[in-house]
């Protein structure tokens, strides 16, 4: 995927690298962890909070894909399965505060977004 991106924006920067130890010196306006944050574990997914807020400059928009209850489940990608967790939606809520972002939005299963449950939040500490 990141071949992909460099392909079709060779001008744009592409890092791969694990988001739970992720320390990139610097803040960024917008984050994005779309399809990517349910598929770590419960106390891995705690953990990347502060991570968030780290990388977080003021008013940054936040925006991860979530489950939509407590719990574990494997799915299936093409042919591999595939583990996704999920927290307590409102875990997420007060995880998202303590880390200093205001919920703006949670759609839990949107229609109008093949069924995600998304979450927007702005960083204001």
């Amino acid at each position: 995927m990141v071949d992909l991106f460099a392909q079709t924006l060779p001008h744009a920067r592409a890092i791969h690298a694990d988001m739970r130890t992720l320390d990139l010196g610097e803040r960024f306006d917008a984050i994005l962890a779309w399809n990517s944050f349910f598929h770590l574990g419960q106390d891995d997914q705690r953990a990347m909070f502060p991570i968030f807020a780290a990388h977080a400059a003021p008013k940054a928009a936040l925006m991860f894909t979530s489950g939509t209850s407590d719990g574990e489940a494997w799915g299936h990608a093409v042919s591999e399965q595939v583990y996704h967790a999920s927290l307590d939606p409102e875990e997420y809520r007060a995880l998202l505060i303590a880390n200093g972002f205001k919920v703006l939005s949670f759609r839990p299963d949107d229609p109008d977004c093949q069924g995600h449950s998304i979450w927007l939040a702005r960083f204001i500490a």
